[in-house]
């Protein structure tokens, strides 16, 4: 019979065992077989065409490029900010085929032949969009790093409410939608504006409402 002395353990012998083991476990099978590292193979890249702010442009992106970053880093379009990159804060909104979406959300690829207005193609410093005219002349813009999705958004939901879709706060979504502060507010929750201007931007939206060129 064996001696009780050959089994016995001590703690130390037991994480030592442990770790050895998780070492071994976490490197892949090949790299054991060849004794080196396998190399990643490369990202696939896909061509994608885009209509953005009137110009269509081809790219060979990754299929993993989001659109904001498409835009931002290959079009070298930075009007559209990266704020959360989570999809919270609505500083990346664009209007892709007449809907307001956030392009951080979105990979390019799905895209392929859309056209993408972003914040540069709504107006120009000397012929501004009525919606960039109404932010200035009601300072809502302040800070300004989410005053591009602000206004895309804005222009986009004037367009909702014209084209009669409801909302949470529709009271009755068989009827058309009115141009209220209440709707707005609900529609504009989206956008995040860290210095608070949203009783501003609310002002600006209503007197482009009103002059119904949005």
């Amino acid at each position: 019979m064996s001696d009780p002395q050959d089994f016995e353990l001590t703690r130390r012998g037991v994480i030592t065992t442990g770790v050895a083991t998780v070492a071994v476990a976490s490197v892949p099978a090949p790299a054991l077989a060849q004794g080196k590292p396998t190399p990643a193979p490369p990202a696939p890249t896909m061509k994608v065409t885009l209509k953005v702010n009137g110009k269509a442009g081809a790219l060979d992106l990754g299929t993993r490029t989001t659109l904001l970053d498409a835009l931002r880093e290959h079009w070298k379009l930075t009007g559209t900010k990266k704020g959360c990159d989570h999809g919270q804060c609505g500083a990346c909104t664009v209007i892709v085929e007449g809907r307001r979406i956030n392009s951080c959300l979105t990979l390019a690829v799905m895209h392929d032949g859309d056209a993408i207005t972003t914040i540069e193609g709504l107006g120009r410093p000397d012929d501004l969009h009525p919606m960039q005219a109404a932010f200035v002349k009601h300072d809502g813009y302040q800070c300004g790093y989410c005053t591009p999705g602000q206004i895309c958004s804005a222009v986009s939901v004037l367009k909702e409410i014209r084209d009669g879709i409801p909302s949470h706060v529709s009271g009755d979504i068989t009827a058309a939608p009115q141009m209220t502060a209440q709707e707005m507010r609900e529609r504009m929750s989206g956008n995040i504006c860290r210095c608070g201007a949203y009783s501003n931007i609310i002002e600006a939206m209503q007197e482009v409402a009103q002059g119904g060129r949005a």
